[in-house]
């Protein structure tokens, strides 16, 4: 009959039936179950790459907190502050710390500072504190040994000569001696009571026969007041050569 068929065609259709078996077997079922499953574990999967690519990124930055940490020397140029060093340099604490560190290498005042100047960043500067102290502040300064000059012609000459170098006096080691030999044969205490000027009351006197009046006139200061005094006696001599002769040099005869 018409309503019987019908209500064949309508239980008895496959595609019906079969999403009820579909529906009510558990093999069904667990189908979806497994795609979750399956699309929940990618993203796990991916996080856990995620993760471990991650990782090495850490490395460099443990890296760079530790290269932070290790000190490091500064060489100071033309423009530097110490503001400008420690913000180059990420210094914890600012330029203020950067200052304290190395207080001993900069002194007193901190908006001085020199090209050159040796500044430790990243921890006190203690070994360059020491490096910028003066090398031969521990030094005792040379002290220059005074000149002698032996007791005898030669060293009546040299020392003569030294004080008419002093004074600007012009005369020669050898024209001196020269003179010498033929006024006194070197003796100091040679007076001659003879000639033109003994027969006046004024002899001449010492190494280089000088009268009293002209080794007054000419005597140099710095030397005896005793005309008989070997380095005395010609350093005036000489002074009063220079000044009627040019020099003691241009003296071969009586003067």
């Amino acid at each position: 009959m018409p309503a019987t068929g019908n209500h064949r065609r309508r239980t008895s259709s496959s595609l019906t039936r079969g999403f009820i078996a579909v529906s009510a077997g558990g093999a069904a079922l667990a189908l979806p179950l497994i795609g979750a499953t399956t699309a929940s574990a990618a993203p796990a999967q991916s996080v856990t790459a995620a993760t471990k690519s991650v990782a090495p990124a850490a490395a460099p930055a443990k890296a760079i907190a530790a290269a932070k940490a290790t000190p490091s020397v500064y060489s100071v140029i033309a423009g530097d502050t110490l503001y400008k060093i420690a913000a180059g340099h990420s210094v914890t604490g600012g330029w203020q710390q950067l200052y304290q560190d190395n207080r001993e290498v900069i002194g007193s005042d901190p908006g001085l500072i020199r090209p050159g100047m040796k500044l430790t960043i990243g921890a006190k500067a203690e070994s360059t504190a020491v490096e910028s102290k003066p090398a031969a502040s521990s030094a005792t300064p040379a002290v220059a040994k005074p000149v002698t000059y032996t007791n005898n012609l030669d060293g009546w000459i040299k020392e003569s000569l030294a004080v008419m170098a002093q004074h600007g006096i012009p005369g020669s080691y050898d024209g001196i001696h020269r003179n010498i030999i033929r006024e006194s044969s070197g003796n100091p205490k040679a007076i001659n009571n003879w000639d033109s000027n003994a027969a006046k009351g004024t002899p001449s006197k010492g190494l280089l026969q000088v009268i009293d009046p002209t080794f007054k006139a000419y005597h140099v200061a710095g030397t005896s007041m005793d005309i008989y005094d070997p380095v005395a006696n010609i350093t005036a001599a000489c002074n009063y050569a220079a000044a009627k002769y040019g020099s003691i040099d241009n003296v071969f005869g009586a003067y």
